[in-house]
């Protein structure tokens, strides 16, 4: 049964009781009173994921973003971050057709940046690179939701969706791709997929 203390820890930490063990006084050396360890993993926060045709998007453009005017080609971003080729040549082909990218066919061709870092917003290609930005079935159309006329978990999802997205406009390819990105996409060894 938690003491007195050990809730007060819990409530602080936010910790549930079964992942707190309440130990006696310490040892000889460690002064006295109480303590609280954790005996197991809290459980992790629910995470928001973007799809992964927008991770690999946001990554080529980043890639781009470090190589200056250099023509960079489809294989070797690829062969950079340890993805599939395949898959990457259709988000690059996105990102072309999106105005992003510039893409030269042919030998010596490769890709670079159609415009300068910081007229690249990251909340535009989100929105560009993500099939769809409903979070829940009740922002499509077809909603079969009886709560769906008045429903507050609805607005509550769109102001979150708002905010996250907000908070990606105020960021440009330019704030994406500083020295230590520059670095670690120069010398650390290649990833072989």
């Amino acid at each position: 049964m938690p003491t007195a203390l050990g809730q007060r820890l819990h409530d602080l930490a936010g910790l549930p009781a079964e992942h707190q063990q309440i130990a006696g006084p310490r040892g000889a050396g460690h002064g006295s009173g109480t303590s609280v360890r954790c005996i197991a993993q809290p459980p992790s926060p629910i995470t928001m994921y973007i799809t992964q045709h927008t991770d690999y998007a946001l990554r080529a453009l980043i890639y781009l973003g470090t190589s200056g005017d250099r023509l960079v080609t489809i294989q070797e971003i690829a062969e950079r971050f340890g993805v599939s080729r395949n898959h990457l040549m259709k988000v690059v082909n996105a990102l072309i057709r999106a105005g992003f990218v510039e893409g030269l066919r042919g030998k010596g061709g490769g890709l670079r940046l159609a415009r300068a870092p910081g007229e690249i917003i990251v909340g535009a290609v989100v929105r560009q690179m993500e099939p769809g930005m409903c979070l829940v079935e009740c922002f499509g159309s077809g909603c079969q939701c009886i709560l769906d006329p008045d429903c507050k978990l609805k607005v509550g999802l769109a102001r979150a969706l708002a905010a996250f997205l907000q908070v990606l406009d105020e960021m440009t390819l330019a704030d994406l791709v500083g020295k230590s990105e520059r670095s670690i996409l120069k010398f650390l060894p290649i990833v072989t997929a």
